[in-house]
């Protein structure tokens, strides 16, 4: 691509991974190439990690544990695995190699102060112009809201949760 933007699909409703994986799958029927780094998530049946190896130059990695993360006190492998997960977002957009990098959950894991802002920031901001760079999750700082190109924001109006429906699969995860 010859100018990738910056995205970002924040918010409380659902639907922000889901965008993101439905721009890598319009990406990579077009022949780019995408990665999709998945923070605080790992090791869960999510229906997206089978479809994305039948899916040519599509890759999906998890930097998280199964578990939830305590927003007041996060466990040292929660802050390590999200540190692992920006330093191959660095090396992945730097690299070329990829055309859309998605970065899945990084709001909540900023949120959380598992990572630093400013090295994300840092990362946006000097992005090879090529590369098409996707932020999702909730709870987007507004440094990371002023400097994207686009901002989508899901809002929930009305979820089947609050009605005692749970998670489920090929849905939910």
């Amino acid at each position: 691509m010859e100018s990738g933007t910056v995205q970002v699909y924040t918010g409380s409703g659902k639907g922000k991974t889901t965008a993101a994986l439905g721009q890598a799958m319009r990406a990579c029927g077009h022949g780019l190439k995408a990665i999709m780094i998945q923070f605080m998530k790992g090791n869960i049946n999510y229906g997206e990690l089978e479809t994305a190896k039948k899916i040519p130059n599509f890759t999906i990695e998890q930097y998280g544990l199964e578990t939830f993360v305590d927003k007041k006190n996060p466990g040292k492998k929660d802050i390590e695995l999200a540190k692992r997960g920006l330093e191959r977002a660095k090396e992945v957009v730097k690299s070329g190699e990829y055309d859309i990098v998605i970065l899945d959950e990084i709001n909540v894991a900023l949120d959380y102060k598992l990572i630093p802002l400013d090295e994300v920031v840092n990362l946006i901001e000097n992005k090879p112009k090529e590369v098409e760079l996707i932020l999702t999750g909730r709870y987007a700082s507004p440094e990371i809201m002023k400097i994207a190109d686009l901002v989508t924001e899901m809002l929930e109006i009305q979820h089947h949760y609050t009605k005692g429906v749970k998670a489920r699969e090929g849905i939910e995860y």
